[in-house]
């Protein structure tokens, strides 16, 4: 591997990732029906913010503000003109905060998200799909992220598709996915299996395979026990700070950060390497998830 940082990255036992960064907006009173992403243009000083209080907690991998900034997702929201200014942005602000992070060395993973077209439908063909994300990685990469995180997939068509693009520009990848549903809440959305997802992902060039979103780290386990089954790759976890609930008319997340980074922890003892949190996760949670990681 010719990127120093990534292979020191690798040699440490356990990577500390950051935490949720859509319910963060939410707290902060970022307004609902609110395009975050946008925000990279429209409040950088926000995302900066965030991104930093990641940083300052002890992530060891800060991601880009960019989950929906594909061509699909952007063209929704009438932004589809602004999908290199967006992802550039988003990458620059993150690069000035890990470089600007004296504790410890601290790499950007470019953010790529579903696009919300349906491949088993025939909607476009998979060569649309890798254009869409090579145009947004290309646009990472000018703004400074050492490597690409594919996160909240349920397709493993698509996922593979954002892999191959990846690799094309020449970019290390991780990639997860979100299982939530079947009767034992093992598959995603799609029906794929965690072995069929690491199968797809694996043979399209991923470097780090795992799961993120849709559950409570109780349900993280059994993912990473059935992956490291089927896969030598490092495997990358982050769940939410247990299921959401609605009070007074707002999500809340239920689960400590004490608990969390204590469940968190003994993901390391299922061969999981890159370890942080999604939906509802907080700072306070990552600082704490920290503290035990530096104490193992």
């Amino acid at each position: 591997m010719a990127n120093a940082k990534l292979e020191s990255l690798l040699n440490k036992r356990a990577v500390v990732l950051d935490g949720g960064m859509g319910t963060e907006f939410q707290r902060l009173g970022v307004p609902a029906g609110t395009h975050p992403d946008l925000l990279n243009l429209s409040e950088p000083d926000l995302v900066r913010q965030i991104i930093k209080s990641y940083a300052d907690a002890g992530s060891d991998v800060v991601l880009t503000n960019t989950f929906g900034s594909n061509r699909f997702v952007l063209e929704k929201h009438g932004q589809a003109d602004k999908l290199a200014d967006v992802n550039r942005a988003a990458a620059e602000i993150a690069r000035k905060i890990a470089d600007e992070t004296a504790a410890r060395q601290v790499l950007v993973f470019g953010d790529l998200g579903p696009t919300g077209v349906m491949l088993a439908l025939g909607e476009v063909p998979e060569s649309a799909i890798f254009d869409a994300y090579a145009e947004q990685i290309a646009a990472l990469k000018e703004g400074g992220v050492d490597a690409i995180a594919v996160e909240t997939s349920s397709d493993p068509q698509e996922a593979a598709q954002a892999v191959k693009a990846a690799k094309s520009l020449g970019m290390f990848v991780a990639v997860t996915a979100t299982f939530d549903s079947g009767k034992n809440r093992d598959r995603t959305m799609m029906g794929a299996t965690p072995e069929k997802f690491v199968k797809a992902v694996e043979e399209a060039g991923a470097d780090v395979v795992g799961s993120n979103c849709g559950r409570g780290i109780e349900g993280f386990p059994a993912i990473a026990e059935r992956m490291r089954a089927v896969t030598q790759l490092p495997l990358w976890m982050k769940s939410n700070a247990g299921l959401p609930q609605t009070v007074d008319g707002k999500t809340v997340y239920s689960q400590t950060p004490e608990d969390f980074a204590e469940k968190a922890i003994q993901l390391l003892d299922a061969g999981v390497k890159f370890v942080g949190g999604c939906c509802g996760t907080t700072p306070a949670f990552i600082s704490e998830l920290r503290r035990r990681v530096d104490a193992l």
